[in-house]
């Protein structure tokens, strides 16, 4: 028996098991991150900030002494989802200081909720390399790690691909950004179900307090309706203890997955407004 057996979780624990996630330095992707490192797991996190944002709160390395303290083993990695190189050299160090990879969370993203006529292409372009590219180049070099895990894991943060034209019409760039993630999922639960890889795509059924919303027009407003980041995180940690054969190719909301998990209250997430009165995300 290996260590990494020896490792092998319980039917709801990640204690043992190897995450590697794209972001994470603050919002939704740490709060899976810290979620994860209460059972014990290993996070190694891959983000561009490596020294504090003068308008976003949090680094990779604060990111990492949050899940130490939380109780996991952390990996800090400054690196950008769009070099080849840097997810390259993210998937060695990973294997090199954990021994393996079970858990791929996709979470970068750019988002510009922009109309045509008004985006600048530099925002375009940086959206369709971080979230479509950086998606697909961050699962396809965790691949040969993932196939030796013994229940693997992608879960990418994007939407179910709803083609109502009301979503494309909207924000054009950013649709088709977001929805580029979600055909990498389509796309690869199908390629990879006889691998036994599974490939779901998770998105929050309301609006969510992040600092990338806070920063929209009128987002301190919108937030007040928002629910906390620590809904996503406790429905990725329920798909990611899910046996992989048996839970594949699914575009999840949080509300989904925690009613499937036996949560019907989910008022202690929200962040003040009454159930009724939540914002519910786009793309629903």
């Amino acid at each position: 028996m290996t260590a990494r057996d020896e490792a092998r979780p319980g039917p709801a624990s990640l204690a043992g098991r190897t995450l590697l996630m794209s972001g994470g330095s603050r919002g939704i992707g740490l709060a899976i991150a810290l979620r994860a490192a209460r059972d014990g797991a290993n996070v190694a996190i891959m983000a561009k900030t490596g020294e504090p944002h003068p308008k976003l709160e949090g680094t990779v390395h604060t990111a990492a002494e949050q899940i130490e303290a939380a109780g996991g083993r952390a990996l800090p990695i400054v690196g950008d989802v769009r070099s080849d190189d840097d997810v390259r050299a993210a998937v060695e160090a990973t294997l090199g200081a954990f021994g393996g990879i079970d858990v791929v969370v996709n979470n970068a993203s750019a988002i510009d909720l922009s109309r045509t006529p008004d985006v600048d292409m530099k925002r375009y372009d940086l959206m369709a390399d971080i979230n479509v590219r950086g998606t697909f180049l961050f699962s396809k070099l965790a691949l040969d790690a993932l196939r030796r895990s013994t229940n693997p894991h992608i879960l990418t943060l994007s939407p179910p691909l709803n083609l109502a034209p009301k979503w494309a019409g909207m924000h054009l760039a950013y649709t088709m950004a977001k929805y580029g993630m979600s055909l990498t999922t389509l796309g690869l639960a199908e390629e990879l179900k006889e691998d036994g890889v599974a490939v779901n795509s998770l998105w929050p059924a309301t609006l969510i307090d992040t600092a990338a919303i806070r920063n929209l027009p009128g987002g301190e407003g919108m937030v007040r309706a928002a629910r906390s980041p620590e809904i996503v995180a406790d429905a990725a940690h329920a798909v990611l203890v899910r046996d992989a054969r048996e839970c594949t190719g699914n575009f999840y909301t949080d509300e989904q997955v925690l009613r499937e998990e036996g949560r019907t209250d989910l008022t202690s997430y929200s962040l003040g407004a009454p159930e009724d009165q939540l914002v519910p995300d786009i793309f629903l």
